[in-house]
């Protein structure tokens, strides 16, 4: 058990073990390729210049080759299937940044500020919001949460699916001024109604821009007197509120704020200690988000045997990740279908259930879920045909990538060491060996006897299968 006052200090060892462990939480999937250049770095190197660095921002969607995310909303442009169309083709776009990140933490950082400031695409319904909506949680990903809280509360999205857009000086809406500070920035407890009711009246005056695609204030719609936060009172406007909420309510904000980074990245169920630790780290780097996520990465606790493999895969990442583990080739027929197939299971991107967001952990697997996702993996490897195209993992040149494919007992250990979160019992590789070798005896095994491409098969099948391969 590692001692309370040792949380946050770095890990001594950086081998195969808290490299596949940091992987697992800050990327959509990775390869044995991917673990082999971790280690070659050294754990700062790796986390600060590659996990953590700042990269431009990438090319926008497209949908047929149209550019899209900077037209105007209009019944013009929202006509026939068009915005269905730019919903499906951000939503591929996304899930292709998910796969070519490299060693960047940032689109995992992109899904966890969009899971915190939460809009649902059913209510908003205007997919360039949710582009810029998106760009806007890549930009400040490693950021200064002071300053994307407050940009998030004037965004398009946020001012229609929270009725910012409707509250004016004479009819203040509480809505979001409640989720600000309920969901987004401090927890139930740290605020009263009052400060709510005040806070509700500062953030009026916005309204949406539908041409030029953003939130524009009108002075006239604002209520210009003064308003009393937290026991502070002045003509308050919407930067105040957000500037009063961390100042005034540093400690609660920075706590709940790392308290969503536990449940995301370490475990479901947070450990207070730990979280009031990592604040003050939040605290001191005056809300700047690198700091903090270098910490974290880094530290004692969150390498623990309480963290590592803890953590149930969600749809998405369960989904995305196997095309980086293997290798496969993919393009938006197969992306569309992962969009679908995320949506199955509970998980529409862009989309969450309501303005909590995706709780996570338990309630990704049921006896429905779960043979879901079996069927799933099991097709990645069988191949599945979609438009007369057949998307499946090539078994044989995979299995070839390690040295030891001739020798079937190494190569099992050394393939579930790779995809598997923590060592597997004797009983579970026995099991997996008797599906490689498919009767055959264990002398015989090789990549190059007939049927090895069967074998091979049915063997990453099991192993996907398994309740283990579902963590991270």
């Amino acid at each position: 058990m590692i001692n309370k006052s040792s949380y946050l200090e770095k890990i001594a060892v950086w081998d195969l073990d808290a490299a596949r462990h940091v992987l697992s939480r800050t990327l959509y999937g990775y390869s044995k390729a991917d673990l082999d250049f971790a280690l070659s770095k050294s754990l700062d190197d790796f986390v600060d210049n590659y996990l953590l660095k700042d990269l431009p921002q990438p090319a926008t969607p497209t949908y047929n080759s149209q550019e899209w995310v900077t037209l105007a909303n209009n019944s013009t442009n929202n006509t026939g299937s068009n915005y269905t169309n730019w919903r499906y083709s951000l939503t591929w776009w996304w899930l292709n940044l998910m796969l070519t990140q490299g060693y960047s933490f940032r689109e995992k950082m992109v899904w966890f500020w969009s899971n915190l400031f939460v809009t649902e695409f059913n209510t908003v319904q205007v997919p360039q919001f949710y582009y810029l909506s998106n760009s806007l949680f890549r930009q400040f990903a490693f950021g200064n949460i002071i300053d994307l809280t407050k940009k998030v509360t004037i965004d398009p999205a946020m001012l229609i699916y929270l009725n910012g857009n409707t509250s004016t000086g004479s009819s203040p809406n509480e809505n979001y001024g409640r989720e600000l500070m309920e969901l987004f920035t401090l927890g139930i407890g740290n605020y009263t109604e009052d400060d709510i009711k005040n806070a509700a009246r500062a953030l009026t005056g916005w309204t949406v821009d539908n041409n030029n695609l953003k939130g524009i204030f009108t002075t006239s719609r604002w209520d210009a007197n003064t308003k009393t936060i937290f026991g502070k009172t002045g003509k308050w406007n919407q930067d105040d509120v957000v500037n009063l909420i961390f100042s005034d309510k540093s400690v609660p904000a920075s706590e709940y704020l790392c308290r969503k980074l536990y449940k995301e990245f370490a475990y479901y169920h947070p450990n207070e200690d730990y979280v009031k630790q990592l604040a003050e780290v939040m605290r001191a780097n005056n809300f700047v988000m690198k700091p903090v996520l270098s910490v974290m990465l880094k530290s004692q606790y969150f390498h623990s045997v309480d963290i590592r493999g803890a953590k149930i895969k969600s749809p998405v990442e369960f989904l995305i990740s196997l095309i980086r583990f293997f290798n496969m080739t993919y393009d938006n027929d197969l992306l569309n279908t992962i969009r679908s197939k995320s949506r199955d299971l509970e998980q529409e991107v862009f989309n969450p259930p309501d303005v909590r967001g995706w709780e996570g952990q338990r309630k990704w697997i049921n006896t429905n879920y779960f043979p879901s996702r079996n069927n799933w993996s099991d097709l990645v490897i069988t191949g599945m045909k979609i438009n007369s195209k057949t998307f499946k993992v090539d078994s044989l040149a995979y299995a070839r990538t390690y040295s030891s494919s001739e020798n079937a007992v190494q190569f099992i250990d050394d393939v579930t060491k790779v995809l598997i979160q923590f060592p597997l019992s004797q009983i579970r590789k026995d099991e997996l060996l008797a599906a490689l070798l498919d009767g055959t005896v264990v002398q015989n095994w090789s990549t190059y006897s007939s049927g090895a491409s069967t074998r091979l098969d049915k063997f990453f099948k099991a192993l996907m299968r398994l309740p283990e391969f579902q963590l991270s």
